[in-house]
């Protein structure tokens, strides 16, 4: 069963601070495809995901919260910016390529996991491939009607052979075999053929003449002699290929990318016009008219075939400064029924993002730190004023939201990674006067222009 709302949002409590409202949002968002996957076949159909606008600034957690909802749910996901697309006939992509690229990263993740869940098999079976180039298999007929004197030369051979199966097995494993060599049949280097490009986007799809000829091209092979441990990898490579069914692979693919699938929709705000016009402002219309179809829910051309998107989850995300949701098409703001405003980050927020999430700024930096056998710690004091001050600096230039304590933590760590290692350097403790003092720059530069991201 699919993790329930409330541990949802404690899970993604974990990675992201605040933004109550947007959690609870994502979550429920989350749990509904399960529960539309209970629901008679005839009515699951009709049920299609509610898409989420999130309206915030850069750096208040948009991305995270999409990024940490695809993870718990297993589900292949895809971060694209609105801003590239244009207008097909012009100069820019195709929107459909977001739904491509959704397919191959899901084909990647099916893939990996299978080639994963083969392992020990694809292992036995390159090292039993390897006993046989290294100890060819018996030269006796297994015919059953052979003579007695037959069978039993037979019989002795092969308990022979067992016995040195056993020994060169027993070498391999303590590496005794490492500088003999094998001799592999491997396919010939060929030449790569031609990309094609056309007008009507195959090279979009990833297609090429190879992809299309290749199971009717003959496979050329040659002799290559290598070591043992080189034969081992190469074989285990062959072995877990030859267990992978690409077929199924791609139709779990599809499948995933059809029933779970989510795309998130970056800078959806930099596509909405305002009131309509010329100029700029039909661009971006034509932008969103060619995003509209494939929300709504559509069938998308892939080198793996027809995928649906009808299913798939849209979470679009912007700012707003300029524009206002409503300033989209109507079509399109029919497809994104839920808006959560995401809150701007305080002094507080900086401080619990700094010390509370399982991936912790002050955690990545103690734990690079360490790699140098130096501990380091910072005070209370210490976390309070770099959260104040990334505030501060917020508040005085351009708001980026969290994204302010990578540039704090990277000026006032500087010269303490740049010393490292240092023989003498066993412990480091990063005080409040400490953090004064490296900034003290930051703190007094009113322009503030070079330390802006």
């Amino acid at each position: 069963m699919e993790m329930v709302p409330k541990e949802i949002v404690a899970e993604l409590d974990k990675y992201i601070i605040g933004q109550d409202k947007a959690k609870r949002s994502v979550a429920i968002a989350l749990r509904n495809r399960w529960r539309r996957q209970q629901v008679p076949y005839e009515l699951r159909e009709e049920i299609v995901p509610n898409n989420i606008i999130l309206i915030g600034s850069t750096g208040v957690g948009k991305t995270e919260l999409a990024r940490r909802l695809a993870k718990l749910g297993n589900a292949p996901f895809i971060k694209v910016e609105a801003s590239k697309f244009t207008e097909v006939g012009y100069v820019g992509r195709d929107v459909e390529t977001i739904i491509r690229d959704l397919v191959d990263l899901s084909v990647n993740i099916v893939r990996s996991e299978v080639i994963e869940s083969v392992q020990d098999q694809a292992e036995e079976a390159a090292v039993e491939t390897l006993l046989n180039l290294l100890l060819p298999p018996t030269p006796f007929s297994s015919n059953e009607d052979a003579e007695e004197d037959e069978i039993k030369k037979r019989k002795a051979y092969e308990e022979k052979r067992k016995r040195s199966r056993e020994k060169i097995l027993k070498q391999l494993d303590e590496g005794k075999l490492d500088n003999r060599t094998v001799e592999l049949e491997v396919p010939a280097d060929v030449t790569p053929l031609m990309q094609i490009i056309s007008p009507i986007g195959i090279e979009e799809m990833g297609l090429n003449i190879q992809d299309l000829l290749g199971p009717i091209m003959p496979t050329k092979s040659k002799k290559r002699r290598m070591t043992v441990p080189e034969a081992l990898v190469y074989l285990h490579q062959e072995e877990t290929h030859k267990l992978i069914d690409m077929e199924e692979v791609v139709r779990e693919a599809i499948n995933r990318v059809e029933e779970s699938g989510i795309v998130f929709l970056d800078e959806i705000d930099k596509v909405a016009g305002e009131n309509g016009g010329a100029g700029p402002d039909i661009s971006r219309e034509g932008v969103q008219r060619d995003l509209l179809p494939v929300i709504e829910g559509t069938n998308v051309v892939t080198k793996y075939g027809m995928v649906r998107t009808d299913h798939v989850l849209f979470i679009a995300s912007g700012a707003f400064h300029v524009s206002k949701p409503s300033d989209l098409i109507p079509e399109l703001q029919g497809r994104f029924p839920i808006r959560v405003e995401l809150q701007t980050l305080t002094a507080e927020d900086f401080e619990r993002i700094l010390v509370e999430p399982k991936n912790a700024l002050i955690k990545q930096y103690i734990a690079l730190v360490e790699t140098e056998n130096v501990k380091m710690k910072f005070t209370n004091g210490a976390v309070k004023e770099i959260a104040k001050l990334a505030y501060e600096v917020n508040q005085k230039a351009e708001d980026i939201g969290a994204r302010r304590l990578h540039t704090v933590m990277s000026i006032l760590l500087e010269s303490v990674l740049f010393d490292l290692p240092n023989k003498e350097t066993s412990s480091i403790t990063v005080t409040k006067n400490m953090v004064r003092e490296n900034l003290k720059d930051v703190i007094q530069d009113e322009d503030l222009g070079r330390y802006i991201l």
